[in-house]
């Protein structure tokens, strides 16, 4: 939906990546693993948890970036278990696995897995490698879990990460500046997209209203945004620990819980109290500038 209302005005380039940002008087040199150098006015890393942007402006991932002892993942399969709304899903201590409905075809089924794990080595790019750690860690287990490895192995396309936080001190520097997950994230229950889509709005906005001074720009709005951002991004710390609880017994308690109607119903307030705590000002909209 961004994408396509976006295509009038902006010009996206895919299949390529960033490998170098300069900063110069007037811009910033931006260098690409394929494509020519060029130069912009100001760089938005928008590019998530393990952002090229930060690395590049700011240090290594590693300053930034915190496992939270938990990996997750995400995979497409048939929906041979006849799933029609909602999930299921099968618990022991530290592991997670479930099958949730497509709602736009029924023959299609999302496999959804949650894991305890210390830190891993493996590369982000090589799903092959990215398989076989979820197979290793779910192997010998019962329920659906093996027909849900077997779709796993021909699966063609597979999300895997780890759950962790990036926290930066300062979300720009210089003509670069961080937005989302990039600059405060969380990678499961942490309203990581709803929060991206708000610090868009105002960082458009207070860049619109500034009128070309981007470090005022900046300011404002990491300024309304930081304290907002964090409160969201905190629920994400109890992600794994919630799906996965580390013993049978917080697996009882949390399922004892969640059959009330009560306690469902205060999480739901909770989080709509939290997503509601930002004040987003109604920015004017000048179509005469058009900035680059």
């Amino acid at each position: 939906m961004l994408y396509e209302h976006s295509r009038p005005h902006t010009e996206h380039i895919f299949g390529d990546s960033i490998t170098r940002l300069t900063e110069t008087p007037s811009g910033v040199r931006v260098d690409f693993q394929h494509g020519i150098s060029r130069d912009f006015d100001l760089v938005i890393g928008a590019d998530g948890l393990h952002s090229s942007v930060r690395r590049l402006a700011f240090g290594p991932e590693e300053d930034y970036v915190s496992h939270l002892g938990y990996y997750a993942a995400i995979w497409q399969l048939p929906n041979d278990l006849g799933v029609r709304k909602g999930s299921v899903g099968y618990n022991v201590p530290g592991r997670f696995a479930s099958v949730g409905a497509d709602h736009r075809d029924p023959a299609q089924a999302g496999a959804f897995v949650v894991f305890a794990a210390p830190e891993l080595s493996y590369d982000r790019h090589d799903p092959e490698q990215q398989k076989r750690l979820i197979d290793n860690a779910f192997a010998g287990l019962g329920w659906e879990v093996p027909s849900l490895l077997t779709s796993l192995r021909q699966a063609p396309d597979l999300y895997f990460d780890s759950i962790s936080r990036a926290d930066v001190d300062t979300w720009s520097t210089g003509r670069v500046c961080l937005v989302g997950d990039a600059a405060c994230g969380a990678t499961i229950g942490g309203m990581g997209t709803g929060t991206a889509v708000v610090a868009a709005y105002v960082l458009a906005g207070e860049l619109a209203r500034a009128q070309g001074d981007y470090r005022a720009a900046f300011t404002r709005y990491e300024g309304r945004l930081r304290k907002y951002a964090q409160t969201c991004q905190a629920g994400g710390d109890r992600t794994g620990r919630f799906l996965a609880p580390g013993t049978a017994t917080r697996i009882r308690l949390r399922n004892t819980l969640l059959s009330r109607p009560l306690f469902l119903n205060g999480m739901l307030k909770l989080g709509e109290k939290i997503s509601s705590t930002v004040d987003l000002p109604d920015y004017p909209v000048d179509t005469s500038r058009v900035v680059r």
